[in-house]
């Protein structure tokens, strides 16, 4: 196996994220690479149906900020890490962003949603793994935190 040269973790600042954040982090350390985390700013389908675009303005400010505290926390153990923000369809933009960064290894969490929650909500993890043309390293949200099995009383 050759060496990964730039890893791409993708957040959302969730549990499963911050799992992917770490194993990017040692994918990066191992292999001597370069490491980008990347955040997708989707804009709210409400504020389409409502015409509250002043509050997505805010909401994009919240998650600049979000991610530059994200990435000054993660700068403390691997200080070459850059990060990078873009807004859009997630899947969509975790893919452009590991083609515009040259990365050769995306790392991301999956919160392991079944059933309707999946249904409504997607996969992001699942279209970027089907539509990769590079190594996908999933990491699942913790069991509890998982959805329940079809069935589960």
């Amino acid at each position: 196996m050759s060496a990964f040269t730039h890893v791409l973790v993708a957040t959302d600042f969730g549990t499963p994220a911050e799992a992917a954040e770490e194993l990017g982090i040692t994918f990066a350390e191992r292999f001597g690479a370069k490491l980008t985390v990347l955040y997708v700013f989707s804009v709210p389908n409400a504020a389409y149906a409502t015409g509250s675009y002043w509050q997505v303005d805010q909401l994009e400010r919240q998650a600049r900020k979000a991610l530059d505290a994200k990435t000054a926390k993660l700068k403390e153990r691997f200080p070459q890490l850059t990060s990078v923000m873009r807004t859009g369809t997630p899947w969509e933009e975790i893919l452009a962003a590991s083609k515009d960064t040259g990365a050769d290894l995306i790392v991301m969490g999956t919160h392991g949603r079944r059933g309707l929650p999946r249904a409504l909500l997607g996969s992001v993890a699942e279209r970027v793994v089907r539509m990769a043309g590079i190594p996908v390293l999933t990491v699942s949200a913790p069991e509890h935190e998982r959805g329940a099995p079809a069935g589960a009383t």
